[in-house]
């Protein structure tokens, strides 16, 4: 995983509740056992049309959010089954955090295990977000995991809560096993003290 430490950004948000991880991504693109690949099919329902083009409506189809490494969104994302796909969707499109008010508890899981930021806000605090990135698109947001905090351009910070845990695997971008492996001296030692 790719470590997370700050990020300075800009932002794309999608005015939705209750997005799933089927309109994340569709079944159909869960035959895939990697990542690689898996941002072509993030929204796909929503981001092309039938014929395939791209819907010119949908939020992600605007130039002026192209390379939004931020998603805003409403609450409950992430509801629906427990596929890692779609934290790998969002992460392979170039995601590196999501803020919502609140998630499902699978999808928040999933992300922090998989290098995808989930940042939960008050709704009023969301709202205002997706107000001022719609207002204009070039805004950057900070994002600062060891400060835990969301700091706008005109300096109002907002703090985010997050396992400690899980907080130094995403900075040192590591998921569980690599978190084990970086340890395995101190294992094998401790091991070896008790005779095992």
């Amino acid at each position: 995983m790719k470590p997370f430490t700050t990020i300075y950004a800009t932002a794309a948000p999608l005015r939705a509740e209750n997005v799933d991880t089927d309109q994340i991504i569709p079944a159909r693109y869960l035959t895939a056992v990697t990542r690689d690949g898996m941002g072509k099919g993030l929204f796909a329902a929503w981001r092309y049309l039938p014929d395939g083009r791209p819907n010119p409506e949908f939020v992600l189809n605007l130039p002026q959010y192209a390379h939004a490494e931020i998603l805003i969104s409403g609450k409950n994302f992430g509801s629906g089954s427990s596929r890692e796909h779609a934290v790998w969707a969002l992460t392979d499109y170039g995601f590196r955090a999501v803020i919502a008010p609140n998630f499902a508890d699978i999808f928040y899981n999933n992300a922090l295990k998989n290098g995808l930021l989930p940042i939960p806000l008050s709704e009023s605090t969301v709202n205002m977000l997706m107000d001022m990135v719609e207002e204009d698109p070039s805004v950057r947001i900070r994002i600062d995991l060891p400060g835990q905090t969301v700091t706008l351009p005109d300096g109002q910070q907002y703090a985010f809560q997050i396992d400690p845990y899980r907080k130094q695997c995403l900075i040192q971008g590591l998921d569980d096993l690599g978190y084990l492996l970086a340890n395995l001296d101190a294992i094998q030692a401790y091991e070896r003290a008790w005779g095992k």
